[in-house]
């Protein structure tokens, strides 16, 4: 086939190709016989590995390898169970009953229990499941040493991809040794402003619920900022002044009503005179962290309307201080 492709070459270049040209197209004349041939056995060599696969797959070695892995995965659900079963049981073992009295100290502990609860359980999830993975690999591949060695490998370049899992982790250890909060607490967080009650906490994500049911989850290594509602509640104080005793009986009677949004609904925990001489009231009111809208919007605009324009000698004050705090900080200023 090359001879006669040369010779119709020299009849049109006019018998002037040179010995060079002719090595040339020689060669590519070869090449052009050995595609077909290379080709031939690329899809032999991928029909074989088909082939191969198949009859492992068919093979009563391959199905006793399944049978295998099903009991092994079987053992591990059911040793999951079991322990997640056990571990409330033993870390609650020494906890009040519900008719014994809880102070602040047994609430913190208790909080610490759940919190190593839920902790122990996300942790163990990921025990078992690298257990499983390296068993089953074991079972499929007679010498696991060279491919555990590939997976290590891969794992490491996934690693350097997923810095943020990674980051994840270690926000979650920090979180966790520093004891910044507990499930339990109600915690309000930034940037995404997310606020309720930590349900659940692990090394990569927190779980916690909202007011209105949601459930949201916070990676833990984007938290800038969190805010810890200690007590789970937030107190607040409104002074009303007014200029006589027949708008104070409206503002009482006022706010009797909507109390089912309150942790503990507006009350008169004192009552004076004003330098004018019109009664002063200071109300308490203590709502849920996140809520205090129900104070510092609602409750203010109804006292308002109650009173009515004339009534008020003073527009409301409201604020939120905690008067264990203010004696605290007290023993930081110096003595003059």
């Amino acid at each position: 086939m090359a001879l006669p492709l040369i010779a119709l070459i020299q009849e049109t270049t006019g018998g002037e190709t040179t010995g060079e040209s002719t090595s040339v197209i020689e060669g590519a004349a070869d090449a052009a016989q050995q595609i077909p041939e290379q080709a031939q056995r690329e899809l032999g060599g991928i029909d074989e590995s088909f082939n191969n696969l198949f009859g492992y797959m068919t093979s009563s070695e391959f199905i006793s390898d399944v049978v295998a892995a099903f009991v092994v995965i079987f053992l591990a659900l059911f040793f999951y169970r079991v322990i997640v079963h056990l571990i409330p049981r033993i870390l609650k073992w020494s906890r009040p009953g519900d008719e014994e009295a809880i102070d602040a100290n047994t609430l913190a502990r208790i909080k610490r229990q759940d919190t190593a609860i839920t902790l122990l359980r996300n942790t163990l999830r990921y025990i078992v499941f690298a257990f499983v993975a390296l068993f089953i690999l074991s079972i499929f591949i007679n010498n696991p040493l060279p491919a555990t060695a590939g997976a290590t490998i891969a794992a490491a370049v996934i690693g350097f991809g997923a810095q943020s899992f990674l980051r994840d982790i270690i926000a979650g250890f920090f979180i966790l040794f520093e004891n910044q909060y507990s499930v339990g607490d109600f915690i309000s967080v930034e940037p995404t402003k997310a606020s309720g009650m930590v349900e659940e906490f692990g090394l990569r994500t927190t779980m916690i619920r909202a007011l209105s049911g949601e459930v949201i989850y916070i990676p833990n290594g984007s938290l800038i900022g969190v805010t810890n509602y200690v007590s789970g509640q937030q107190r607040f104080t409104i002074e009303v002044q007014l200029k006589d005793e027949e708008t104070a009986k409206h503002v009482l009677e006022e706010i009797k009503e909507g109390h089912e949004l309150y942790l503990i609904p507006p009350r008169l925990v004192n009552r004076d005179e004003t330098p004018g001489g019109g009664p002063r009231l200071r109300l308490l009111a203590v709502v849920l962290p996140s809520t205090a809208w129900l104070v510092e919007e609602n409750l203010v605009e109804r006292i308002k309307a109650a009173a009515g324009e004339d009534g008020l000698a003073a527009d409301p004050l409201v604020y939120n201080v905690d008067s264990r705090n203010v004696r605290r900080l007290r023993d930081f200023i110096p003595p003059e």
